[in-house]
């Protein structure tokens, strides 16, 4: 079993890798999700997936913060969706 991420930069770093996978491996969905903004529900399963995979590798402490959010919003709305037309922006 591998040892588990107990320092915050580096899990901040594995969740945004986590994210970027996310952005890469379903460039479709994601940018229905923001032309349509139902990203969150459509891409709820590859999410729920990429948070489990980040929970089972960091410290219940950094688990039960924000990091694994604010990485799905930094990677996929401001940095892929930002040239993607939307009904919100």
């Amino acid at each position: 079993m591998p040892t588990l991420i107990e320092k915050a930069d580096r899990a901040r770093q594995f969740a945004r890798a986590i994210a970027s996978d996310l952005a890469m491996y379903n460039e479709a969905k994601l940018a229905q999700g923001i032309v349509d903004d139902t990203l969150f529900d459509l891409m709820m399963d590859e999410i729920e997936e990429g948070r489990a995979h980040f929970k089972s590798r960091v410290t219940p402490e950094i688990a039960a913060t924000n990091v694994f959010d604010r990485a799905l919003v930094d990677i996929l709305l401001k940095q892929r969706g930002q040239n993607i037309k939307s009904k919100i922006w």
